[in-house]
């Protein structure tokens, strides 16, 4: 599955309303500044930060 281009222009991190990146392995939306990774479920993604899993140091950035 992937994210369509145009919701990943118009979707922003709800911590810090900066721009996420899409994550097809792990099928999550990515927010380096914010250093959550949001699941995406039965393509859905869920913006929640109590859903949000923390990014490991290696993840951000890639």
């Amino acid at each position: 599955m992937n994210i369509d281009p145009k919701l990943l222009e118009i979707l922003v991190c709800p911590v810090t309303k900066g721009a996420l990146r899409w994550d097809a392995k792990n099928q999550e939306l990515l927010s380096d500044k914010a250093r959550l990774a949001y699941p995406v479920r039965d393509g859905i993604p869920i913006m929640l930060e109590a859903e949000a899993r923390e990014m490991e140091d290696l993840e951000v950035h890639k």
